[in-house]
């Protein structure tokens, strides 16, 4: 077969599934199939790149990175709908269009998807551009995001000159569980919501990671379409459809009646949809009787949008349970009575930390007012003290970790307890992450997903048991084999090496950063001599402060930590330093990068400084020895020059190297 056909076979049984798959929930092959075609389409475009079409799914990957997002200027405005709060406002508003249109007034409704509206452009079939919604007129460019979205076809059936839907982006409610899930396992910021998380995987400027976050679509208008007229909504979104849209659920209606009924039974069934939901929305069904209605200056006329109100209920904490979080932060939960809220039974509800406990005085016992914050997570929104039992008491955390008995200590800059034990099981996934991780112990193949799989299967515990694995045991991972397994023993044997730093940051001691580790090891050379150390002797040295200093002595002194660190010793992992300075000619000097940096990456400079003895400061004052300024230097440069503190370029940066 000729490769032009070959090519065109491909895209079209790739587009075909991946059709059925994101927006029909049916796929037609196994992902192991989809796989092998897309592999081979991969190779014949890369042999052939001038055949490479706008509808190949491989163009979809995500692969550019962006220095900003340009204005979209909305031929047809992206209006925003007029807000109603109860079954009274929605009969007034079906009262206003009778009036206006006569008693045979028949209504849309549908679910409003809490997500991002965005626009989509097509030109004789293909999807060209798109964009934010904005202020209505004007929003920002993201075509390239919107091309990761799955659900979004590259082209249509139909190949109209011009097409202009809108929709709403959003992130499932499983994507965001997960997501948060992987999140904090290593260690980063959980996402609020799928609303904020959505608007912001759309708003990234590098596409791949827009394409990881697996946004979907719900499209619920159609904006414009040339050589095509409609009479009515519920027949362009059944057009759209056809198109191969994923369209958002929608009934028509007659009576007002049959309007307020549908509202409460989205309501009850709100749970069940994929995607949050915040209210419904109402549309006269009619194309031309919403022209004759028009529009207010902020609002159509012809639509309103039904905001669910959160609700609330009554129930009874029955006990405080404290859950530890994979990064040692210890969260209360109040085990609740059952109570239906939203469409779902409520059992428990996250009381976040001791500040929020004693600021409502919760106890156990009491009867509590529970809501959904958001529409998803159970909150306690207040005690009602009427109905308080004698004899309850103030509730406080424990002072040491419910699960390894390790002490437990309050964050500087928060209300959060954390455990600090060095061991802890319910840190362990989070912890062997980090010390596998490629600035920590760099072992190589060590990711989250295998971290899981040996920690499940019982093969390690802690750190050190990484360095007794066997080949054989981890080729029966999921996954591995043998070439693999060999792999990971042999990148595992590598991390013995490693300088003391690269140790000292895999501890995961709260403080200590790569740039602390570079300088713990280099002034102590051995870590029995950091041991040795007590909180004056480090706040000597430079960059170590008080609240570090504590960290390290409280962490080293503890049980755990120091059976962990037998534990390394004896399987021959390194503790000393290995590193040699290049020499000391920027020692007490503080250099800050700023600007973009052409002639080196901003983590090389750092290193090549850190080297000759300097430090890397992330803001200018008067202790900055020198601004080392790239293109486009902002603020930094100006508090520079403001505070006389001498600016170099990048060749003047390199002849100090030199």
């Amino acid at each position: 077969m000729d490769y032009r056909e070959r090519m065109k076979e491909l895209r079209t049984a790739l587009n075909e599934n991946g059709y059925r798959y994101y927006v029909l929930d049916a796929p037609t092959m196994s992902d192991y199939e989809y796989d092998l075609l897309n592999r081979e389409l991969e190779e014949l475009e890369a042999a052939h790149p001038e055949e490479i079409t706008p509808d190949s799914p491989t163009q979809r990957i995500g692969g550019k990175t962006l220095q900003g997002f340009s204005p979209y200027t909305h031929e047809v405005p992206l209006e925003s709908l007029q807000d109603v709060f109860n079954a009274e406002e929605v009969s007034d508003f079906c009262r206003r269009m009778a009036e206006s249109l006569g008693s045979g007034a028949v209504y849309s409704l549908e679910p409003k998807v809490d997500g991002l509206s965005v626009a989509l452009e097509y030109r004789d079939g293909v999807f060209v551009r798109g964009g934010t919604r904005g202020d209505g007129r004007v929003g920002e460019d993201v075509t390239e995001n919107l091309k990761t979205v799955r659900s979004i076809p590259m082209t249509l059936p139909e190949k109209l000159p011009r097409l202009i839907v809108r929709g709403e982006v959003y992130m499932a409610r499983s994507v965001f569980e997960e997501i948060n899930a992987r999140r904090e396992l290593q260690g980063k910021p959980l996402m609020a919501n799928p609303r904020n998380a959505a608007a912001g995987s759309l708003r990234q400027l590098d596409s791949k990671i827009a394409a990881e976050r697996k946004l979907d679509i719900q499209v619920f208008n159609l904006q414009l379409a040339e050589g095509r007229t409609f009479s009515n909504h519920a027949e362009t979104l059944e057009y759209l459809k056809s198109q191969r849209f994923k369209v958002i659920p929608h009934k028509t209606l007659s009576t007002p009646g049959a309007v307020q009924s549908e509202i409460e039974r989205i309501n009850d069934e709100r749970q069940d949809y994929p995607f949050d939901i915040d209210g419904a929305v109402v549309k006269v069904n009619s194309l031309s009787d919403r022209e004759k209605l028009g529009s207010t200056a902020k609002f159509p006329k012809w639509a309103v949008a039904f905001k669910y109100p959160p609700e609330k209920k009554p129930s009874t904490v029955t006990d405080i349970v404290v859950q530890v979080g994979r990064t040692g932060v210890l969260t209360p939960r109040a085990v609740l009575t059952p109570v239906r809220l939203a469409g779902t039974t409520v059992t428990s509800a996250t009381l976040h930390n001791q500040d929020y406990i004693a600021e409502k005085d919760i106890r156990v016992g009491d009867t509590v007012i529970v809501q959904k914050a958001g529409e998803i997570i159970p909150e306690i929104v207040e005690v009602d003290l009427a109905r308080r039992p004698e004899g309850t008491r103030p509730y406080f955390l424990p002072e040491k970790c419910p699960v390894c008995g390790a002490p437990v200590v309050r964050d500087e800059d928060g209300a959060a307890l954390r455990c600090t034990g060095a061991e802890c099981p319910a840190q362990l996934l989070r912890n062997l992450t980090h010390f596998a991780s490629r600035d920590a112990m760099d072992i190589d193949g060590c990711g989250p997903a295998v971290v899981q799989q040996l920690v499940e299967s019982g093969l390690i515990r802690n750190a050190a048991d990484l360095y007794s694995l066997h080949e054989q045991d981890v080729a029966q991972l999921d996954r591995m084999g043998a070439k693999s397994a060999e792999n990971l023993i042999a990148a595992i044997g590598r991390s013995k090496a490693n300088d003391l730093s690269k140790l000292l940051y895999g501890l995961g001691i709260r403080q200590v950063g790569e740039k602390a580790a570079k300088v713990l090891s280099s002034h102590f050379k051995t870590l029995d001599a950091l041991c040795a150390a007590d909180e004056a002797e480090l706040t000597e040295i430079n960059d170590v402060g008080a609240v570090t200093a504590r960290e390290i002595v409280e962490y080293l002194a503890q049980p755990q930590s120091r059976d962990l660190i037998a534990r390394l010793r004896a399987a021959g992992v390194n503790m000393e330093s290995t590193a040699e300075l290049v020499d000391e000619r920027f020692a007490g000097m503080t250099f800050v990068l700023t600007g973009t940096l052409t002639r080196f990456d901003r983590k090389g400079a750092t290193s090549l400084i850190e080297e000759r003895g300097g430090k890397a400061a992330t803001s200018v004052s008067k202790r900055t020895t020198y601004v080392v300024a790239g293109e486009a230097a902002g603020s930094k440069l100006k508090r520079a020059e403001e505070l006389g503190i001498p600016v170099l370029t990048e060749d003047d940066f390199a002849a100090l190297l030199e």
